[in-house]
């Protein structure tokens, strides 16, 4: 009997002695944090809140704790300092190993941040510090926030700007404390499908949440991996540093070795890694071979030239074999092979189908888009932009370089979606149009209701959709900005015509958002539109004529006399990428060549006689050498007048109808126009609107 229980006193020891240091061995993770924290809105908190994701993730060696409280402020005067709930006294108690703390999106309230600003890194010091006290091997982690989007209903009236001034302060937070700093902000800010409310996300965005905080703890990113742009026969920018890029586990070596240059980085913390290459001329084929524990991509048919981006809708996506001669020249195509294309297809045609559940799903996680570098032959380029392809084919041929053309283009998307969020947020005049975008007044009626069309089978009432306002920004454009580039050709404009006064708005807002985010030089050259019989499309293409002096290192291409009265599609492309190439040659490679059709200076009147004259052109002359046709007048009655117009010494010349005070000249001013005035290289004249000069020659 006294053996019997000797050897269950034994027993017992043991099993306590083993589960003591199992527990030890278990490490202990508390998430502090608000409501996204606490799993507010999710059906099941228990199980779908990020912190009960981050268990299963992190496996039996861990112990995840859910420490969240709804409406929780970093601020100890807050209007629910969290410093005073029972979570942070419980997680304090709990003297975890790892401590992950995502607070501030309610410091955002005007109770909050404009009284008490200036206490807030005390604040955060002293949550750190009283985790450390309580365990001094304690690992912390302080995030950036989640996003809080635009339909939050107090966005505009401070919490957009208190939002990122709290978000500036967090990372010299991490750094003054010396603690870790995840960037729970980045994979989100791009899913507003993912926040119903604006401030608190699904199920799904709890899972982006999980597992951007295991790899940050783990340093796990899904081992070596270069960024998208990196393929076979690709062509690196010339003349600029050559930046090479990816992701990798945190703290692994990357080897790269190109052009006999073998140069190596560490991952940082956040599983990027980047090496630079100095510039080098043109030149190739070259091979580029990329190496990270065991893992060897080995790049091939590599050249060294000149990167341009073609983006905007249909007229910059209409594919080669569609247009005029098109069939002919893909037959040639097969000699280019210094030329290289890449075309980020989307995945499906935004024609007037209801779109699939897969179709959607991937458009909501901004897989519309792929594609990889290819040799032009007569395969890769017959259904590739005609306006990039022969635009590409100037540029290599008259410069004797390496070209290598990106498309990224949508059937009917407006300027809107090609623009980055940051920037539409904070700017006031369309901010609006991010909230309920297929409702908006903002957007084309046209363009609403073939979203509506793809978007049918929709179950989400944030569904995305390549119309939607930023979105083929960070769907497309944003995989691209940190590759070098030689400029931007662009084509777009039909679907913002309805909205002339916008547009001129919204141009040199996309070109200042694309410059900020590539290249603060960027040259961006442009095609008008064309004739075709809409009305406002005299008043677009005037505007369009203004913005080049309104954008710096900009150039306009005009296309209004290959038009078609009735197609927005005129299939006439290479004459409009011809043009669009004698402006880069003109004013990117500096060559000698006439790129600007005449453009007017001034209208002043001589008796009973009007004189226009033209920068740009040496000798005016009209197209086929007949009348010339497309001028009118407009009286001080508003009343339009019917001119006969004449060239004489380099001036055109129009008669004033007895009788009549004239305030306006108009040429081309009707929506599909024959209006034929050139210059001595057989560029046309665009659309213009010229008030009369106040001064009147004597």
């Amino acid at each position: 009997m006294k053996k019997n229980l000797l050897f269950l006193v034994s027993f017992v020891s043991i099993v306590f002695h083993f589960e003591s240091v199992a527990q030890k061995a278990t490490l202990r993770v508390a998430c502090i944090g608000d409501s996204v924290t606490a799993g507010y809105l999710l059906a099941d908190a228990a199980n779908e809140s990020y912190p009960s994701q981050l268990q299963i993730l992190m496996g039996e060696k861990y112990e995840v704790k859910n420490f969240g409280h709804s409406g929780a402020t970093l601020l100890k005067k807050g209007s629910t300092p969290y410093s005073k709930t029972k979570e942070c006294t419980d997680a304090i108690a709990y003297s975890p190993d790892i401590a992950v703390i995502h607070l501030g999106l309610n410091d955002t309230d005007p109770r909050n941040w404009p009284n008490y600003k200036e206490e807030f890194d005390a604040d955060y010091a002293w949550l750190l510090d009283t985790l450390k006290k309580q365990n001094p091997t304690v690992k912390i982690y302080i995030c950036r926030l989640t996003p809080i989007f635009n339909e939050h209903p107090r966005f505009k009236s401070g919490t957009r700007d208190w939002f990122w001034q709290i978000q500036s302060h967090i990372p010299s937070i991490a750094k003054a404390n010396q603690v870790h700093l995840i960037d729970l902000h980045e994979k989100l800010y791009h899913r507003p499908d993912l926040f119903p409310d604006a401030l608190h996300p699904t199920k799904e965005g709890a899972t982006i949440l999980a597992e951007t905080v295991y790899e940050n703890i783990i340093q796990n990113y899904g081992g070596l991996k270069l960024a998208a742009v990196f393929t076979d026969n690709m062509v690196l920018q010339r003349n600029q540093p050559i930046p090479i890029y990816g992701t990798a586990n945190g703290g692994d070596t990357i080897a790269v070795t190109f052009k006999q240059q073998k140069k190596t980085v560490i991952a940082d913390p956040y599983g990027k890694w980047k090496i630079i290459f100095p510039a080098s001329t043109q030149g190739g084929p070259y091979e580029m071979i990329i190496q990270s524990k065991g893992t060897n991509l080995n790049l091939k048919n590599i050249l060294v030239g000149d990167v341009w981006f073609c983006s905007g809708q249909s007229n910059m996506a209409f594919q080669l074999q569609n247009s005029e001669n098109g069939s002919a020249e893909i037959k040639k195509a097969i000699g280019n092979s210094a030329i290289r294309l890449f075309n980020a297809k989307g995945i499906r045609e935004t024609d007037e189908t209801a779109w699939d559940a897969a179709t959607l799903d991937k458009t909501n996680q901004l897989q519309f888009f792929s594609g990889s570098w290819l040799v032009c032959d007569s395969i890769s380029v017959k259904d590739f932009s005609a306006i990039a392809y022969y635009f590409g084919k100037n540029i290599a041929r008259e410069e004797n370089v390496p070209v290598g053309l990106i498309q990224v283009a949508v059937g009917g998307s407006p300027i809107e979606s090609w623009i980055d969020r940051n920037t539409l947020e904070h700017d006031n005049t369309v901010v609006d149009v991010l909230t309920n975008w297929r409702k908006s007044d903002f957007i084309m009626p046209w363009v609403r209701a073939r979203a509506d069309m793809n978007l049918k089978n929709a179950t989400n009432v944030k569904q995305r959709h390549p119309y939607d306002p930023c979105y083929n920004f960070e769907a497309g454009v944003d995989a691209f900005t940190k590759f070098p580039t030689k400029g931007v050709i662009w084509y777009q404009g039909e679907s913002n015509a309805h909205n002339v006064e916008l547009y001129e708005h919204l141009l040199p807002v996309l070109v200042k958002s694309w410059r900020k985010a590539w290249d603060a030089n960027l040259p961006f050259y442009y095609v008008q539109l064309s004739g075709i019989d809409r009305p406002t499309w005299p008043a677009f293409r005037d505007a369009q004529n203004r913005l080049q002096n309104k954008i710096p290192n900009s150039g306009m291409a005009i296309s209004m006399d290959y038009g078609e009265a009735l197609n927005v599609h005129p299939i006439k492309k290479k004459e409009v990428a011809d043009r669009l190439a004698l402006l880069a040659l003109r004013y990117t490679y500096g060559k000698s060549v006439i790129a600007n059709g005449p453009s007017p200076l001034k209208a002043v009147q001589k008796d009973e006689d009007i004189l226009i004259s033209f920068a740009f052109a040496k000798q005016l002359t009209t197209a086929d050498k007949k009348q010339l046709i497309g001028f009118e007048l407009v009286n001080d009655k508003g009343i339009h007048l019917q001119s006969k117009a004449t060239i004489i010494k380099n001036k055109v010349h129009i008669t004033v109808p007895k009788g009549e005070k004239i305030r306006t000249v108009l040429y081309a001013w009707k929506p599909f126009t024959t209006a034929n005035l050139l210059n001595e290289a057989g560029l046309p004249c665009s659309t213009f609107k010229l008030e009369l000069d106040a001064v009147t020659e004597n």
